[in-house]
């Protein structure tokens, strides 16, 4: 499967945010990249700019295609509720996601990976598919034979659990139950689904 693997420090200064986790390059380079980066007489951001630059951010920060995010959006908005939240809810509700949330890999691309070599369960069955959706009651776990696998071990060891209320683990299984969608409230990234609305709303 296709995916982002350039170098993720400007991608981030190019959002202005450090969405791939703390990066000592963007807090020494906090500005766009290239030769104007630093010219704070930049022309200002149209309204399409700023919409599509959330989307890009969203985007990056789940490692989802165009195609992919455009997918989900009409999932979205074909759902009941509101659509930004319902696309937030779809993201979450990623098994890559989802095994990134646990701790079982320390970043969304690590939890990629685990998932699409086959290290991960979902019910007791072998998933490799990163975008597999899960539904509240799913339980994610490591597979048996992976359990020992040094970044599976040092990634749990560092995790803080429990850190999420709609996800809940056990130590000694090596699993997670994703109980429910999260609420907008709970999401902790910093993207404005609106405008990511808006944008495909033209």
């Amino acid at each position: 499967m296709a995916r982002y693997i350039g170098p993720k420090s400007k991608i981030a200064r190019k959002l202005g945010e450090p969405i791939y986790g703390p990066d000592k390059h963007f807090e020494k380079k906090n500005f766009p990249p290239g030769q104007h980066g630093m010219n704070k007489r930049r022309r200002k951001q149209s309204e399409y700019g700023v919409q599509l630059m959330e989307k890009q951010k969203a985007k990056y920060t789940y490692g989802v295609l165009e195609k992919q995010f455009y997918n989900l959006f009409e999932r979205a908005s074909s759902s009941h509720g509101i659509t930004g939240e319902n696309l937030l809810k779809l993201l979450e509700s990623r098994l890559d996601n989802v095994v990134y949330r646990l701790g079982i890999a320390p970043t969304r691309n690590g939890a990629r990976q685990l998932v699409s070599h086959k290290h991960i369960t979902v019910n007791g069955n072998v998933v490799n598919i990163p975008s597999y959706s899960l539904r509240s009651g799913d339980i994610v776990s490591v597979r048996e034979k992976s359990k020992s696998l040094e970044v599976v071990v040092n990634s749990l060891t560092s995790a803080r659990h429990n850190k999420y209320s709609w996800l809940e683990w056990d130590s000694e299984q090596m699993a997670g139950r994703f109980l429910n969608s999260p609420e907008r409230a709970e999401i902790p990234e910093n993207i404005k689904e609106q405008l990511i609305v808006e944008l495909y709303s033209k």
